[in-house]
């Protein structure tokens, strides 16, 4: 299975990675591909880091933005990941670390089966209000770095929870690396998605390039979520059209 881990820079994507390293590679078999724009930086941390056989951990230097290379021409990771099963193979979970984006970015399923999208609690908490399809269609919302709370005025619990809102319940966890039990349900998600890839169960489901949202100018009764199925921005009724945003 190829798990993609998506994310705004800064949200600690290569430490997660490093964390499901160092809790699963005793019973899995794991290689990681990375993407910077113009460094190895991320495969340089997570070979020092000591978690897996560095020959395990591939860079991709995508050169554009990042989302270029995990949606748009997918080409150098698709060779990167077959090049690493073929030296490898067979291999259990390939992970695939985005470069540092923004909120629009996802994996195309011709690359991952199942990705991941983490934000941070030091983003701010209303982050995962902003939505994008990331935060509210990839099969699993990570919210990280959830010590740091208490030092940026955050409230990790009312983040969690509107982050649940947003995935109208799709799987949400709340993450620090020093936190066992909450690494726990990253690990068990993973070995979840897993199991049910390797039935058949799994089916990889595009996230898309707009997630559901209202416009301004709605009210609480007049609105509803939507998307719209061809990019284009345009106002409902209910709305004058200068008002009209994604939010």
């Amino acid at each position: 299975m190829r798990l993609g881990v998506a994310g705004p820079v800064g949200t600690g994507k290569s430490s997660l990675i490093a964390t499901l390293c160092r809790s699963l590679s005793g019973e899995l078999r794991l290689g990681v591909i990375t993407n910077d724009i113009y460094t190895d930086e991320d495969a340089r941390f997570l070979k020092s880091s000591g978690v897996l056989d560095p020959e395990l951990i591939r860079p991709v230097e995508t050169g554009a933005c990042p989302h270029t290379a995990i949606r748009d021409d997918v080409t150098a990771n698709l060779l990167a990941a077959e090049d690493l099963e073929a030296d490898f193979g067979p291999l259990d979970l390939v992970i695939i670390e985005s470069g540092g984006d923004n909120l629009t970015a996802t994996f195309s399923p011709a690359l991952v089966d199942a990705q991941l999208f983490v934000l941070d609690v030091a983003g701010g908490g209303d982050v995962v209000r902003k939505g994008g399809p990331g935060i509210a269609r990839a099969d699993l919302l990570v919210i990280n770095k959830t010590d740091l709370g208490r030092h940026v005025g955050v409230d990790v619990e009312r983040m969690t929870r509107e982050g649940r809102e947003v995935r109208q319940g799709s799987p949400v966890v709340a993450l620090s690396q020093h936190d066992a039990a909450s690494v726990r349900m990253l690990t068990g998600w993973v070995r979840d998605t897993l199991a049910h890839y390797g039935t058949g169960e799994h089916t990889p489901v595009d996230p898309g390039p707009m997630a559901p949202h209202f416009h301004a100018g709605q009210d609480a009764g007049g609105g509803h979520p939507h998307t719209h199925t061809d990019g284009a921005d345009h106002a409902h009724p209910q709305a004058p059209s200068n008002t009209v945003r994604s939010a």
